[in-house]
Order: C-alpha cells, then structure tokens, then sequence
C-alpha cells in the first residue's frame, strides 16, 4: 500500500500544493506519494525556524539530552518500519538498512552526550606581560542560529540524523529537505520528534515543536530557503556540482558541503590480500556503489596484481546480488534507469579506448551485476569522476609513492584506504595521501559517527561527525574580566 507523506511545518501536518509519486527502484511499484511544498509552505517553514530557535536555544542542556535520547530510543523502537521505508524507496538492501538504522540510534545517542558537555573553555590570559591584570578568559560556545540540511538518497536516515541531532544538540532550529526519491525515513524521524518532544517536556521546560521541520520541495521552491537570510547555516551533502552551486547561492551563510569523491585502495604487497580482497569487494560494491566513500579505484603493487585480482573476482562471485527485501543480499538495485544508463555509458566510454572488464556488467532492469574493470586511462569519467554506482577501476603501481601520486591526482579528496603492514609506507601514506581520511588495513567505506568526517578539494568543506557538527554550528564569544 502507497504512503502519503505530508509536510512537517511549524508543529503541524500540512499539506503542499502538489504531490510527487515515488517508484520503487527495484520493482518500479509506485509506494508514496509526497507533499510538495509551495512558496508559501517555506515562508512559514523559515520564519517558524527563526522564531523557534530564539526560545528553543534557552532550552537547558539536560532538556535538549533528554530530547535526543529519546529520539533515539523513538528510532529503535520503529526500527521496522524505518527499514521498510530504505527498502521500498531507495532500493537499499535490508542488511545495510538494518545496519543504518542501528548507526542513527548510535548518532542521536552520542549528541544527546554531547549536549550536555557542550559550551565552551577557559583561556589563561596572563601568558605575557599584558595580560597579568586579567582573569581566566571565558570562551563560550553559542549555537549561530538555524540550518537547513538538505540530505541525498543513499543515507536517508543517518544522514539525516548527521543534521538533526548536533542541532538539537547545540539547541539551534533546523530544517531538513529530504531526498526527493526517498523521504520516508525523515518523515518518520519527524513523527519521532513529535513524540519526543511531548514526552520529555514539563511544566519547567517545553521545547518548541517547531525546533525541527521537514519539507520535501522541488529544487526551485527550496533555493528560496538556501538564499534566505533567516538561515544561518547550510549543511548539504550531495553532488560537488549541486554543491559548489548552492555555496554561492548562500551568500553570508556558513556553508558545510559533503561532496563524495573517487576512492582509493591502495594495495601493497606485504598486505593480507585474502582479506584485502574481501573488504574491497564489499567495499565497492555493496548497495551497487552507491555510497560516497565507496571503492572506486585499486591500486595494486605490480608484483602480487594477478594474484590479488583472482582473490578480488572470487570475492566479487561471492555478493548475492537482486532483491534488497532479502537480508542476503548486498548490491541492490541502483536508483533509477537514468543512472544505470550512465554508469554503463562511463564503462562503454572507457572499453571504446582500450579497457577491458574482467567481471560483470549484465543488467536486469535497475540492477547491474558488479563491473571490474582494468586499462582505464585517467581522463574517463570512472577514474576521474564519480561513478556511483557497481563499477571498481583496477590499476597497478611499481613504487608506493606512484601509488600516493595516483590517488592524489584527482580532483575529490574524501577518503583513501592502504592495505600494508610497512609502518614505513603507513606513515608516508599518512603524511602525503591528499584526503579527509586515511584507513588503514581497512577501505575508505568506513566511517564511524563520532569522528570528524569530510574532504578535502571538491569532496567538499567542513567536518560532519557529532562533536564536530556541533562545533560547525556554533560561534565563539571571548569574555575577559579585568581584576586589578
């Protein structure tokens, strides 16, 4: 049965002036229809989020602790239903959704620690001369006012929650625009809002309801939101095109932008290559690719290549890959045809000038069976673009330092994984790999929600990551007392 989604505006339930109909990617079944919001929809959304976040940011620390706790416990408990949305919507298969639902209970859950650690530092003045007359300075941390998040399709929960949480958690108002092909999963972490709300409010403290709003949107409605000065911060994770654009469009705002990439695994000889192989397999890709730290280049040391692309094929035949209902499946269907179409046509650009596919590349409707590929030169679009989708570009590499110089030569810089055990190597990797994130024995598809996260070059400025959200969000105000 299709659902309806509504707009979550200023407290209320509203519709918008039009619908959309999402289709499932993987059986093309129409499964929501959703609100469009018109002008007037995001004039109240904003002048609802400047007027709540004046009263929402006295709310106390243990107030706003209690909030996110409990919408973390909110998001356990319609676990189910969460999933189902991630599954119908955006194709993502049961497994990764299952996983994304536990790491947004753990997002929420870490912002409703913070939250109560967060405010600022003392400063020593008197370090020189002319600062011996003056107290301790008082550094204090206030949030800088209201967001708006705009997420895409591929996270839509946690993502989600990488906004939300550390703004409640700071006690500033945000607004989310939800991916427009998979909003089910904000709708419901809306209605958990909801919920939260009245229960931990009291007759001491109540948080406005309007502290958090979701408004699914066309791009033309929305640009109103990204221009209006009532917005402080631009929080946006998607496309660097769609990205860099917005940034300009946001004038005086603080912009965070989260702008994906190409990465790298580099793959040296002395490393467990049997389990290397495993991690990149999954790493490239599960829920087909479409994650912006999946794998999408190997390089691999020259002398173990054969050796390590056998392991690496055996593990790809390994994926179960089709229906994303099935808890065994890992690569899923991408998100539309449009997609597939142009995945293939990367691949077909490349195979035209010489490369060569060692597995895959059979499709079935949305669904591309994975694509490793080898002899592709750098200016095609799968080395130097991002590809999205279940494509891995194998290359080789004489000298570990070739190896750095390769994945530098890009223009995305988010993660890069090496598989070594030279701690040599590992502290040049560390030093010299021009990214936001080095794993190490490990893919760059990893990313623990308490960590700062972010690029370098067009994977974008800022840092997500809880704590560091919350640091994004805010403004420091110096305080210092003179005493004689």
């Amino acid at each position: 049965m299709s659902s309806v989604y509504k707009l979550w505006i200023d407290g209320e339930w509203v519709k918008g002036s039009s619908s959309l109909t999402i289709r499932s990617p993987f059986s093309n079944e129409s499964v929501a229809e959703v609100s469009q919001a018109s002008s007037e929809n995001i004039e109240a959304a904003l002048a609802s989020a400047k007027t709540s976040f004046e009263s929402f940011r006295k709310n106390s620390r243990y107030i706003r602790s209690r909030l996110l706790a409990a919408m973390a416990k909110g998001i356990e408990t319609r676990r189910s239903e969460i999933v189902e949305k991630m599954i119908l919507e955006a194709g993502k298969p049961y497994t990764l959704a299952d996983i994304e639902v536990s790491r947004a209970v753990g997002t929420f859950t870490i912002a409703s620690e913070e939250a109560k650690r967060y405010g600022g530092e003392l400063i020593p003045v008197d370090r020189d001369a002319g600062g011996r007359s003056y107290l301790p300075a008082v550094c204090l941390l206030r949030p800088r006012g209201p967001v708006l998040g705009i997420t895409p399709f591929n996270f839509p929960l946690n993502l989600v929650a990488h906004k939300v949480a550390p703004a409640l958690a700071v006690g500033t108002s945000v607004i989310i625009k939800p991916p427009p092909q998979a909003p089910g999963a904000a709708t419901l972490l809306a209605e958990i809002f909801e919920s939260a709300v009245k229960e931990v409010s009291d007759a001491s403290e109540s948080i406005p309801l309007s502290a958090f709003q979701v408004v699914n949107g066309s791009n033309e409605v929305m640009s109103k939101a990204v221009e209006d000065l009532r917005i402080s911060i631009l929080s946006f994770t998607g496309s660097d095109k769609a990205g860099w654009f917005l940034r300009e469009k946001a004038h005086k705002k603080k912009v965070l932008l989260e702008l994906g990439g190409n990465a790298a695994a580099i793959v040296h000889g002395d490393a467990d290559l049997s389990r290397a192989a495993a991690r990149i397999a999954f790493g490239g890709y599960s829920y087909a690719g479409q994650i912006c730290i999946k794998v999408q280049r190997v390089l691999v040391e020259k002398s173990i290549a054969d050796k390590f692309t056998k392991l690496l094929i055996s593990e790809i035949e390994k994926l179960v890959v089709g229906d994303p209902q099935k808890k065994e499946t890992i690569v899923g269907p991408l998100i539309d045809s449009g997609n597939v179409d142009r995945v293939l046509s990367w691949v077909d650009e490349a195979t035209k000038d010489g490369a060569k596919i060692l597995s895959g590349g059979k499709r079935t409707g949305n669904i591309l069976s994975p694509i490793l590929i080898t002899g592709v030169k750098p200016h095609h679009k799968l080395s130097s673009s991002e590809v999205f989708g279940p494509v891995v570009v194998l290359d080789t590499y004489d000298k570990f330092e070739d190896a750095v110089a390769k994945v530098n030569h890009s223009d995305f810089g988010l993660q890069a994984g090496v598989f070594t055990d030279s701690q040599k190597l590992i502290q040049y990797a560390s030093e010299n790999l021009e990214v936001g994130g080095v794993l190490i024995n490990e893919i760059p598809t990893v990313r623990a929600d308490h960590l700062p996260y972010g690029g370098l070059k067009d994977s974008g400025m800022g840092r997500e990551g809880v704590r560091y959200a919350m640091e994004e969000y805010s403004e420091r105000k110096t305080i210092v007392q003179w005493h004689g």
